[in-house]
C-alpha cells in the first residue's frame, strides 16, 4: 500500500477511536474522483466547531508530530494543522465548523470509499471536491475541477452551485461561481 495512504490510515484511525468526524479530502480524493495525479500530503477534514478547537489540536499532538515550530499556534490562527504520520509522511488536517463542512463530513461518513483492497475511509463526494476545488480558486485546483467533470459524468450540479454560491458569498467571489458553472456547463 502506498506510504500516503499508509499515513491517512494511521491518522484516520486515531480519529475513528475517539468517535471524531472527518474525512479525506485534497490530493487523495482527486486519485479517486479526478484526474490522478501525485500528491505530498494526505488532507482531512476535521469537524472541530468553533471554540473546541485547541482540544483536538492537542489530542492530536499528543500523539503526533508537528511539522512546523509552534504547530499549535499555526493551527489555531490558520485553522489547518500540519502534522507527520509515523511513517514520516505529511498530513494536512483542516479544522472544520462551516455547514458545507459539516455535510461534506457527514455525506463522507455515510458512503465510504475503498481506495485500495481492505483501505476503506471516509472520502468527501465528488460533488464536494469540486466544491472545494472550486472554492480555493487556485490554478491546480480549477484543473482538479477540470478532472472531476471530466472523470464524473454524473454530477449533481445543484447540489454544487447552491453549496459554491453560499460560499462564494461570504468570500465576496462571484466570478468564482460564474467559472465553476461554466465548467458544469451551466448558467451562472
Amino acid at each position: 500500500m502506498n506510504a500516503l495512504f499508509l499515513a491517512a490510515k494511521e491518522v484516520c484511525e486515531f480519529m475513528t477511536e475517539r468517535r471524531w468526524e472527518f474525512c479525506i479530502i485534497g490530493g487523495l480524493a482527486v486519485q479517486r474522483w479526478g484526474e490522478p495525479r501525485t500528491t505530498m500530503d494526505a488532507g482531512i477534514t476535521l469537524l472541530s466547531g468553533w471554540g473546541d478547537e485547541e482540544n483536538y489540536v492537542t489530542a492530536i499532538l499528543d500523539h503526533f508530530q508537528p511539522r512546523i515550530a509552534d504547530g499549535r499556534a499555526f493551527a489555531l490562527s490558520s485553522r489547518v494543522l500540519l502534522i507527520r504520520a509515523s511513517n514520516g509522511k505529511d498530513v494536512d488536517i483542516a479544522l472544520g465548523a462551516l455547514e458545507f463542512e459539516a455535510t461534506m463530513v457527514r455525506r463522507a461518513l455515510a458512503a465510504p470509499v475503498e481506495f485500495a483492497p481492505g483501505l476503506v475511509l471516509p472520502c468527501c463526494t465528488a460533488e464536494d471536491l469540486f466544491v472545494m476545488k472550486a472554492f480555493a480558486a487556485r490554478p491546480r485546483d480549477w484543473l482538479d475541477a477540470e478532472g472531476i467533470v471530466t472523470r464524473q459524468p454524473v454530477l449533481d450540479k445543484e447540489y454544487i452551485l447552491e453549496h459554491l454560491t453560499l460560499l462564494c458569498e461570504l468570500k465576496e467571489a462571484p466570478e468564482i461561481l460564474e467559472r465553476a458553472a461554466c465548467l458544469l456547463g451551466e448558467k451562472p
